[in-house]
């Protein structure tokens, strides 16, 4: 080999030996940089420093995280304080991996994409810790103030009158659906801090159009005016005159059923001053000592609707605390009504 051959060599090695000296000083000032088109949380940070990138990364995924989030269900606003939730990210295992990504490749196809600007396909996500246990907490909290148990008809009795109470559905909270909203709220960081709240309707057991059919048969009892009617689907089938308790000696005034109903009962006389003679006995039904005559319909404590042959107390207040009736029309009622109907004495 001549010597001048030699002296190309060895400035050719020593060319490569310096290039690829100048080329890993370079790599080397460009490692904190990040490459074109890596994203981190959604945030384009290519061409961005390793501080520049932490700064841009931090105020999108944090600084929306400071602010409280709402659910709102019409008038009503559930607040959860951002200091309850303990949200931490981690934004610098973030960026590690953004500049990981960013010097992929060995160290040739580095320097061409660094010299030439070349772009880097890659998405990093920011892991992003939140209290659990604070929103279950908070979804329950939505629950109770958003829930709103269905109303099932009825019936609102008077002494003279009966009324239907209306129906009306209720809802409950979709408390999954809002979970999952806030887990995605939080762990995106983004977007807007207020959600709506969304229910299933609860329907009432007994709706307006059904509640007749639950009170095939009521009775009301006005004492005032000395009146018992029989309603039928809610609408008065019939009237009678009959006679209440004496003062100190009332009908019992409430809303109570027909407990029990017997055909030409036996009396079992009150112990009383005013039985007299025969307190604490019992007298067989059908013989001339029962006043309790022909049918027997109880109501509450040893009062009752009963037949009877004094005529001349219908009308007024005349009994020990029973309702008396005429003999036919007691006769009439013990065939329309059944154990269980209602009756509103007022």
């Amino acid at each position: 080999m001549s010597r001048k051959t030699q002296v190309l060599i060895v400035a050719l090695v020593a060319l490569l030996i310096g290039g690829a000296v100048a080329g890993y000083a370079y790599d080397r000032s460009q490692r904190d940089l990040i490459a074109e088109g890596v994203t981190v949380s959604g945030i384009d940070v290519g061409g961005m420093t390793r501080a520049e990138a932490t700064e841009a990364v931090t105020n999108r995924v944090l600084a929306p995280q400071r602010k409280p989030v709402e659910v709102t269900y019409g008038n009503e606003t559930f607040r959860l304080p951002a200091k309850e939730l303990k949200i931490h990210a981690d934004v610098d295992g973030s960026i590690d991996q953004a500049i990981e990504e960013s010097r992929s490749g060995p160290l040739p196809v580095r320097l061409v994409r660094q010299i030439t600007n070349g772009s880097v396909d890659a998405t990093v996500s920011v892991a992003v810790e939140y209290s659990k246990p604070a929103v279950n907490q908070f979804v329950r909290q939505v629950a109770d103030g958003v829930l709103a148990e269905p109303v099932d008809a009825g019936v609102g009795a008077s002494a003279d009158s009966l009324s239907v109470t209306r129906s009306k559905n209720g809802h409950k909270l979709r408390d999954n659906l809002l979970t999952t909203q806030l887990t995605s709220l939080l762990e995106d960081g983004a977007g807007n801090r207020s959600i709506a709240a969304k229910v299933n309707q609860l329907k009432p057991t007994v709706t307006t159009d059904e509640v007749a059919a639950q009170y095939p048969t009521y009775l009301t009892l006005d004492r005032g005016n000395f009146t018992l009617r029989l309603w039928k689907n809610l609408k008065l089938e019939k009237s009678y005159t009959v006679a209440v308790g004496q003062v100190g000696l009332d009908t019992p005034a409430g809303l109570y059923s027909i407990q029990n109903k017997q055909v030409d009962p036996a009396w079992h006389v009150p112990d009383s001053d005013w039985a007299g003679d025969l307190a604490g006995q019992v007298i067989p039904g059908g013989v001339p000592e029962n006043p309790l005559k022909a049918r027997w319909m109880g109501i509450f404590d040893g009062a009752g609707i009963h037949g009877t042959d004094d005529t001349g107390s219908l009308g007024s207040a005349a009994s020990h605390g029973c309702v008396r009736m005429a003999i036919p029309d007691v006769v009439d009622l013990y065939d329309r009504v059944d154990v269980g109907t209602p009756i509103y004495i007022g």
